[in-house]
């Protein structure tokens, strides 16, 4: 019973005061900022630098992924959009007015998921309309990318504060 106990220690289910909950958020935010339309910040930073192989592959790549989500979302969007919103409605009502901590967890990191991937989807419809390319496409996804960036940081503060405050609401001292 011992080591069943330990292994129910590690794994726990209480998210603002886990470890592990912290790393996920910070493992999260990290992947989400770490690309913008397959492309990785590193190709971004060497298509700025030099207009050659860099320009050309930054644009291949994101050529391919504008095609692949587009073809996606036009397909399967609205289901997809659906399914979502009922699945963020479960939780946010389990969250909320239940007071489930770890669906309150969940909702902190599925809403901003939500965010961002409504913010690439529509960065993807942009770069098909416009048919970005050169400096400017590498402007766009630069920009795209501080932004996530930003709603990372402000989230990032808002589940922090959250977590604080849950957790300190439900400490013996203040309750």
């Amino acid at each position: 019973m011992n080591a069943f106990e330990n292994i129910l220690t590690l794994i726990d289910l209480r998210s603002f005061s886990s470890i592990w909950f912290w790393i996920m958020v910070a493992l999260f935010w990290s992947t989400v900022s770490h690309s913008v339309l397959g492309a990785s910040y590193d190709l971004i930073v060497q298509a700025r630098k030099s207009a050659g192989q860099a320009q050309a592959d930054l644009e291949t790549l994101v050529e391919i992924t504008v095609r692949r989500k587009l073809a996606l979302a036009r397909r399967v969007g609205h289901w997809v959009t659906a399914f979502v919103a009922a699945v963020l409605t479960l939780i946010f009502v389990l969250a909320f007015f239940y007071g489930l901590e770890l669906a309150q967890a969940v909702f902190l990191l599925a809403l901003p998921l939500t965010i961002t991937r409504l913010m690439v989807l529509r960065l993807a419809f942009r770069v098909e309309r416009e048919n970005l390319r050169g400096l400017y496409l590498v402007h766009v996804l630069s920009r795209h990318r501080l932004w996530i960036q930003v709603l990372g940081v402000v989230m990032i503060f808002v589940t922090a504060v959250w977590g604080m405050l849950y957790v300190m609401s439900r400490s013996v001292l203040f309750g």
